[in-house]
């Protein structure tokens, strides 16, 4: 569990970067799903790695130096009625007693109190286009700020994007964080594992789909990581397939793409197993492939490797053994050089994973790939889509293959947080058969 002094020295950690410039944080809006229905509410990521704070209508405010202290936030406060219909507020004094505030005001107040904080201040640190009703707000006040020069107030100069820092901060997962993450992956494991079990064809794929969301939240996660993809036959084509409406017909593929999401904190896993529970010999000859492209990709995780060398290993087992199978022609190094593996091998095999799946962080620094350091948190997930393409044989169209893990690098090279869900085709067909 991340505890109040985790956040708080997340918040030093960030002011030590910030001079005389001051760090403005919104978490996210509240959105209407329809009519008068609301979306159920996550906080923004970045606001929720500084404080911990998972409510709705508020601000983060650093501000380095401040004689009355430092971390600012504006809130709800506590209010019986409207607590008596949408649940408890933790309110100004919890803002400070709970979750470490130095001072809390209500968010009401933050237009008469806000543009006062930036005066004197060289520069402004926030997550400028994210969101734009925030953003028309923050250049009023800062607009409010100028209009007072004459008074002897110095209004701020830049606006800094607070990525440039914080998500470096966060690209680097602490002690508290893994832990979150490995019990996120833990959950998802037993969630594809229960899918793999209880498949069989002639169920819908959203029938999958609730199998998986019934062990997260049995698990105790509060919401999916992303849409679930649960995708039968050639639906595995579409990478981002999310309708999981079709029935599962005896003889092709599932693919299934989904995680759970813990504390905020996300897992990622692809498994494609045979719905009738053994794999043709068609769909191993792929499988295989893309399973020794995974293995080797896992493999190149390891500090001082740079973030595409796991991309770099899976692209060339992949083109070797389309080449072999007759589905790519010419030498491999000439495949790679023109892209030809492409065609069936369209995504890149790795991005990282944290409080978002796609998380934040640069993937080059510079004209570089940036080097893999202990800490970072990475998927490998190559695959395989054969098109519906008259120049491939009708056997291989249509299958969809992708096999996706989350990787810690770890000092002594990495760790495989969800490596006990099946992949290997004779335990997946084990798994199938023994209906656990």
């Amino acid at each position: 569990m991340t505890t109040a002094r985790d956040y708080a020295q997340r918040r030093q950690h960030l002011m030590s970067h910030l001079g005389d410039g001051i760090a403005v944080i919104p978490s996210a809006p509240r959105a209407r799903r329809n009519g008068d229905v609301e979306y159920r509410y996550r906080p923004d990521s970045d606001f929720f790695y500084l404080t911990g704070f998972t409510e709705p209508e508020a601000v983060a405010v650093l501000a380095p130096g401040r004689a009355n202290g430092e971390f600012l936030i504006f809130c709800r406060e506590r209010d019986p009625v409207q607590e008596m219909w949408n649940g408890g507020r933790v309110g100004l004094e919890g803002a400070v007693n709970m979750f470490g505030a130095d001072d809390a005001f209500p968010f009401e107040d933050i237009e008469d109190i806000l543009p006062s904080l930036l005066e004197n201040r060289s520069r402004v640190y926030c997550n400028l286009g994210r969101y734009p009703n925030f953003d028309k707000q923050l250049l009023r006040w800062l607009s409010d700020v100028k209009t007072r020069r004459r008074s002897g107030v110095t209004a701020p100069g830049e606006l800094v994007d607070l990525g440039c820092i914080l998500h470096e901060l966060r690209l680097i997962k602490r002690a508290p964080e893994l832990r979150v993450m490995k019990k996120a992956a833990a959950i998802s494991v037993n969630a594809h594992r229960r899918a793999m079990a209880r498949c069989a064809p002639g169920m819908r794929e959203y029938e999958i789909e609730a199998e998986l969301e019934y062990v997260f939240r049995q698990g105790g996660a509060q919401y999916p990581a992303y849409p679930s993809i649960v995708a039968g036959g050639a639906n595995a084509c579409v990478l981002h397939y999310i309708d999981n409406r079709d029935r599962l017909r005896k003889g092709d593929l599932l693919l299934i793409d989904a995680g759970a999401e813990l504390d905020c904190y996300c897992a990622d896993i692809t498994r494609t197993f045979p719905i009738n529970g053994r794999f043709s010999a068609t769909q191993k000859a792929l499988y295989d492939i893309v399973l020794a492209a995974q293995l080797a990709a896992i493999d190149a995780v390891k500090p001082g490797a740079t973030f595409n060398e796991p991309h770099e290993a899976a692209v060339r087992v992949i083109s070797t053994g389309l080449k072999d199978l007759k589905l790519l022609k010419g030498s491999v190094d000439g495949l790679i050089e023109k892209g030809a593996y492409q065609k069936f091998f369209v995504h890149r095999t790795s991005h990282w994973l944290g409080l978002d799946v796609h998380d934040v962080g640069e993937y080059r620094l510079g004209d570089a790939w940036r080097v893999l350091e202990a800490g970072m948190v990475l998927t490998v997930e190559p695959g395989i889509y054969v098109p519906a393409d008259k120049s491939v044989p009708k056997k291989w169209q249509g299958i969809g293959i992708r096999i996706e893990d989350d990787v810690l690098v770890t000092r002594a090279g990495h760790e495989v947080l969800t490596d006990d869900a099946p992949k290997h085709p004779e335990a997946i067909e084990d798994l199938m058969a023994s209906g656990d």
